[in-house]
């Protein structure tokens, strides 16, 4: 018997058509996140945030800033998933509660500290860094919504510089993608074919 799990993955489609008389209240969307925020970061950096396009009247300015894409007006709430570059200074604050439980030596948190420090001083290693986590966050969110019947569609059809001056991101972090999610309206596609192991696996 597959796990659900499993069905959950093998069922996810990336949607196009939403149902555009489905709402999320605050508390779902908190939810969504929350598990979002369970994808691992690096260093324990969670170097992520979320933006939640849910009111009328900012559906309409974001999707203008997605070039038109109906889903991100209709899906109940269409999420902006901003990368941020590491920062080593933030990391003490977010290490703390695992050093003060005794999982973690403080001196092993430190040198953490440094590693950020020292191995994302190039700025395309930061950049990578920021997208990594903010997709990993975003593929979680996706499951999350599978599992409570919900469907998304991520996107990065968007005018990135308007996108972050529009919503005043920080000069340390990117718009990495929008998700659209909600429930599905009638028209979408399945999970479209994927290609076979023998083109993207090699065993060593």
């Amino acid at each position: 018997m597959t796990h659900p799990a499993i069905k959950l993955i093998e069922d996810r489609y990336s949607a196009n058509r939403f149902d555009n008389t489905f709402n999320l209240d605050t508390p779902e969307i908190e939810d969504l996140v929350r598990l979002a925020t369970s994808a691992p970061s690096a260093y324990n950096l969670q170097n992520w945030r979320f933006i939640a396009v849910r009111s009328k009247m900012e559906k309409s300015r974001l999707t203008d800033l997605a070039y038109g894409q109906r889903k991100v007006s209709d899906a109940a709430v269409t999420f902006i998933v901003v990368g941020q570059l590491p920062n080593h200074t933030a990391l003490p604050q977010r290490l703390h509660p695992f050093v003060d439980s005794g999982h973690m030596p403080q001196a092993m948190a430190r040198e953490w500290q440094d590693a950020v420090q020292t191995g994302y001083s190039d700025p395309v290693m930061a950049r990578d860094e920021a997208i990594r986590s903010a997709t990993l966050a975003a593929t979680t969110m996706m499951i999350a919504a599978a599992a409570k019947g919900l469907v998304s569609g991520p996107m990065v059809g968007f005018d990135a510089k308007a996108v972050s001056d529009s919503y005043h991101l920080a000069n340390d972090e990117l718009p990495v993608m929008l998700l659209a999610i909600g429930r599905a309206a009638q028209g979408n596609w399945p999970q479209k074919p994927r290609r076979p192991l023998t083109e993207v696996l090699k065993v060593q």
